[in-house]
């Protein structure tokens, strides 16, 4: 039996930002499976600039969590949040980190991206390499979505993209722009409420 549109809609209006996930282990095959999906995101000039770092190891997950904490510590610091307020973030930074099942960085590469001598053009191909790994990332979480997991995307990757790289000993050319954790829902939350589309189109 086919799906319906009115199904297809449905369940892209269901997918939902999940950060409670079961201890259920995801198999190997349903994260290939998920970023293969991942790949079929449109790109700039079709260079499919995005990059996947599966973290599961859980020893490599608390060091990450713990560098990129160091470093969320010294900018909120900075800022002149209360000490208190800072570790109750951090804490729930590193839970977010060690406890999904699955952690995947998505990174960007501009290695293929193309070269322009003016700042102009270039910063216009490097959005464009942005939008592009976005894209994949949005396509992920569907994938996920698809199979029955649930997933949360988290973008503190963009500020530690040094530490990042260093901590998991990245190539030179993976600029981390953000992390998903993936998982078995534990809560499904209810939608949020969506703002009109009135107010939000123009026509013309």
């Amino acid at each position: 039996m086919s799906t319906t549109t009115t199904e297809l809609h449905n369940f892209l209006r269901t997918r939902r930002s999940i950060r409670r996930f079961t201890s259920d282990p995801v198999p190997d095959s349903v994260i290939r499976t998920i970023l293969a999906t991942a790949t079929y995101a449109p790109s700039a000039h079709n260079r499919q600039p995005w990059r996947f770092v599966v973290v599961r190891d859980s020893s490599v997950r608390a060091k990450l969590a713990d560098a990129m904490a160091n470093d969320f510590e010294r900018d909120l610091t900075a800022d002149g949040i209360p000490p208190e307020k800072i570790q109750a973030q951090l804490k729930r930074s590193k839970d977010r980190i060690t406890s999904a099942p699955v952690a995947i960085l998505l990174c960007l590469d501009m290695s293929e991206m193309d070269s322009y001598p003016d700042k102009l053009r270039a910063k216009a191909e490097f959005r464009m390499t942005v939008q592009s790994v976005a894209a994949a990332g949005m396509q992920l979480l569907l994938a996920a979505h698809a199979e029955g997991l649930g997933g949360v995307w988290a973008c503190w990757p963009l500020f530690a993209v040094e530490t990042i790289q260093k901590t998991l000993d990245l190539p030179d050319k993976w600029e981390s722009q953000g992390i998903f954790f993936l998982g078995f829902p534990e809560v499904i939350p209810e939608a949020r409420e969506r703002k009109p589309l009135d107010t939000i189109i123009r026509y013309l």
